[in-house]
């Protein structure tokens, strides 16, 4: 792409907040997240499915703002799916084509146009997300924020979200007499925006800390195993117990293609039966969805026959076969379409126990809705994401 010397130097900016982040798995995750950077005329986006970590020119596509803008005088149909598709087919007219042909603008591009500064930063950290999918989060936030941040209801990912953002960012202003910096997204994550990458990074330390000095407890993960393949016991697995594990990575992996496994103090802890697993039942946010899956299995049988037998069951209830396998006292396993799909799959499940434990201290779990579940599993905005992030 051909740029101004002041476009140079601020993509290098954007890279550099893209890779600090993207490298930091407290912030991110499965290349989730997003960046941009904009000026008067052209934003800059994180294109759908890249890596954070491994930001470079190429990673973002260049959008018109005045096409960006125009959305907004549109009007769509209210089917999700047709509506979706049709503002998907904008934002892809909106971009400045030349080097970006083969490349998908974030589904939250609109989101990331409309912010008020420079650089916008969106990101998933499991402690930010312990306030946000709380029961007492939005409470929680304006104890700890003040009048700090902006909260936004639990709403569909996309043009939906994008609207709702909108309207609450003008009345905002319109309330503080200045732009807000930092939004908070019920089950969904933060956006954080400044006019320089200094002042981002200042953000977001200070919400971490803030954050941080109310979380009365930090999950146990010490004697922890985890296996993409091979597996290694622990301290106290007796070899019947180490034969058992063998076997069902072997069952997940000729159910799906690769398996894994995980296993530490407080994954022990909510394996103990259906009622100590409630908190790690669900899905908190879209990328635990588009990752580990919506619907983990958990099961009290631990006979490899058995538990392949609760797996396709489990599948045809659901209607999707599952990711994520908890068994009693045994471990969580994971069944993917590959390798990396599996590292994955294990990353987000362990990044669900965090959230968990980090709700603990705002009045316990809030599961995305299952309206809003349906709508990511059936999104085809989010079957390219992870297709493209997980070869």
């Amino acid at each position: 792409m051909t740029m101004s010397k002041n476009e140079t130097s601020c993509i290098e900016d954007l890279i550099e907040v893209s890779r600090f982040y993207g490298g930091n798995p407290e912030y991110t995750l499965a290349g989730g997240g997003n960046t941009s950077f904009k000026n008067d005329d052209y934003l800059f986006v994180k294109a759908s499915g890249s890596s954070l970590s491994l930001a470079d020119r190429d990673s973002f596509v260049k959008m018109d703002r005045r096409a960006l803008s125009a959305i907004w005088d549109k009007k769509y149909l209210e089917s999700n799916d047709e509506r979706e598709k049709e503002v998907l087919a904008d934002l892809m007219a909106a971009r400045n084509v030349a080097g970006a042909a083969d490349k998908r603008p974030s589904v939250e591009a609109l989101l990331h146009d409309i912010i008020q500064f420079s650089f916008v930063v969106h990101l998933h950290p499991a402690l930010v997300n312990g306030l946000c999918c709380s029961i007492n989060g939005e409470k929680s936030a304006e104890e700890i924020f003040k009048s700090e941040v902006l909260w936004i209801p639990s709403t569909n990912p996309g043009y939906v979200l994008s609207r709702l953002v909108k309207s609450a960012l003008d009345d905002y202003y319109n309330k503080n007499k200045k732009h807000a910096s930092i939004i908070l997204l019920e089950n969904h994550g933060i956006f954080a925006g400044a006019d320089s990458i200094e002042a981002v990074k200042k953000i977001y330390s200070d919400v971490m800390s803030k954050i941080s000095a109310k979380i009365k407890r930090k999950p146990d993960f010490s004697d922890e195993s985890r296996i993409n393949g091979e597996y290694f016991p622990r301290k106290d697995d007796d070899a019947e117990k180490e034969e058992k594990i063998k076997e069902l990575l072997r069952i997940f992996k000729e159910l799906s293609g690769f398996s894994g496994y995980i296993i530490n103090n407080e994954i022990a802890s909510l394996i103990k039966d259906r009622g100590t697993f409630y908190p790690v039942s669900s899905a908190y946010t879209p990328d635990h969805i588009v990752y580990s899956g919506s619907d983990p299995l958990f099961t009290e049988a631990d006979a490899p026959e058995a538990v392949k037998s609760e797996w396709e069951k489990h599948a045809q209830k659901t209607g999707r076969n599952p990711k994520i396998i908890a068994i009693k006292d045994i471990g969580v396993f994971c069944a993917a379409v590959s390798e990396k799909a599996a590292g994955f799959a294990l990353d987000l499940f362990k990044d669900t126990v965090k959230v968990s434990v980090y709700t603990e201290s705002f009045g316990g779990p809030l599961f995305m809705k299952k309206d809003k579940i349906d709508f990511i599993n059936n999104w085809e905005v989010e079957r390219f994401r992870s297709s493209v992030s997980t070869k």
